[in-house]
């Protein structure tokens, strides 16, 4: 499945579900609120804004439509 910017999205995170609105869907390496994240062309990260406005990257296996 792939996400589109705008999206509505969530995810199993360690305290539970997050959910969260898809602000960029990245194609190459980079970082997100002090975390390194790698991806490619055939391979990307989509990058979230949650609550409070912090960012997360995620690929999309662990992703689904909220």
């Amino acid at each position: 499945m792939t996400f589109n910017k705008g999206d509505q999205v969530k995810w199993s995170s360690h305290s539970g579900e997050a959910s969260g609105r898809v602000v960029r869907v990245a194609h190459e390496d980079g970082e997100v609120s002090g975390f390194q994240y790698r991806a490619t062309q055939d391979d990307p990260r989509y990058i979230i804004e949650v609550e409070g406005g912090k960012h997360v990257a995620h690929t999309a296996d662990a992703l689904s439509k909220a």
